[in-house]
């Protein structure tokens, strides 16, 4: 290391979490790496400059990694960290991500999150990704507030999370919108009032119906398509927000002829991941359940099978899909 002190820890990951979008649709995430940006493991070595974890720690390791010292981090903005090359998402993207046997965490003294023996290892993945992107890039990059109306389209596993912490700001009524029915039926046991199927369904007039003509103050992008980013345009009522959190891997058109004058605030971002000590505290204490996100569990050597089953997710009902050693 140059003659600096070591601030890496190495990790076993004892469960981790398929990935499929952001290695299909980044284009620097190249052939042969190793994929994974989520993982609960044990600590089994560390570098000489880390002074609070200790071998056999068992830790979270969240997709964002913080040296905790640039501007970025000290502006509670991990995700463009400049000491990792402005980019805070790292693992199975610019390094070699978590789908291993041991995974080595660069900066692990700000990064990485020591658990509490009430949180499962089940519960934890959940924390290191989909739980803090649905309520930081949604509910929150929207101000969601008291007595609002919260309509989250795309009823996949981020857009659960941002249904089921949208209740934390208030939101008085929460509308999930899909096209899979078994997705839907899932939304209400996270937390939304009023299920609406788009492939059956006018979307933009069972709103407004539901909102007495108004439409919803919030609208949550959860897909990452230009369809469902433009059907998001027409659901908000003038002075709302729309927060984009899918991963869009196409352009999208913006009709801003249309949505100046409707005063529309439009908020995207990457996840920094500075409210999973709050999400942490929250499963410790069972205000939320985060391990009914996962659907299937599989073992390492079972990695392939892992992977179709995730990526014909509605085969197999299927949410998400840890993986265990």
């Amino acid at each position: 290391m140059n003659g600096r002190p070591c601030t890496t820890t190495r990790i076993s990951p004892t469960s981790c979490r398929t990935s499929g979008t952001c290695a299909t649709t980044v284009p620097a995430v190249t052939p042969g790496r190793i994929l994974g940006h989520e993982a609960v493991g044990v600590i089994t070595e560390v570098g000489s400059a880390v002074t609070s974890l200790s071998v056999g720690d068992r830790v979270l390791v969240p997709a964002i990694t913080s040296c905790g010292k640039c501007g970025p981090c000290k502006s509670a903005m991990p995700s463009h960290c400049a000491s990792v090359g402005g980019i805070g998402w790292i693992f199975g993207h610019l390094i070699d991500g978590t789908q291993a046997e041991y995974v080595r965490v660069p900066f692990a003294e700000t990064s990485v999150h020591v658990l509490p023996e009430t949180v499962t290892n089940e519960q934890a993945i959940f924390l290191a990704d989909i739980l803090p992107t649905g309520f930081e890039i949604g509910v929150q990059n929207a101000h969601v507030e008291p007595g609002d109306t919260v309509v989250v389209v795309g009823a996949g596993p981020v857009g659960l999370a941002s249904i089921r912490t949208a209740g934390l700001y208030g939101a008085a009524t929460v509308i999930a919108v899909d096209l899979s029915e078994a997705r839907l039926k899932r939304s209400v046991d996270f937390g939304a009032d009023e299920t609406i199927n788009s492939g059956t369904e006018d979307v933009r007039a069972r709103v407004l119906d539901l909102t007495h003509g108004l439409g919803a103050h919030v609208a949550i992008e959860a897909v990452g398509i230009p369809a469902t980013f433009e059907l998001c345009t027409t659901l908000v009522r003038p002075g709302g927000s729309i927060a984009n959190v899918g991963v869009h891997g196409k352009p999208v058109d913006l009709h801003l002829e249309d949505l100046w004058i409707n005063n529309i605030t439009i908020t995207t971002g990457l996840v920094n991941g500075t409210t999973i000590p709050t999400l942490l505290d929250l499963v410790a204490h069972e205000k939320i359940d985060a391990g009914n996100f996962s659907t299937h569990s599989f073992d390492l050597e079972q990695m392939i099978d892992a992977y179709d089953v995730f990526a014909h997710a509605d085969a197999h009902d299927a949410l998400k899909v840890t993986i265990s050693r």
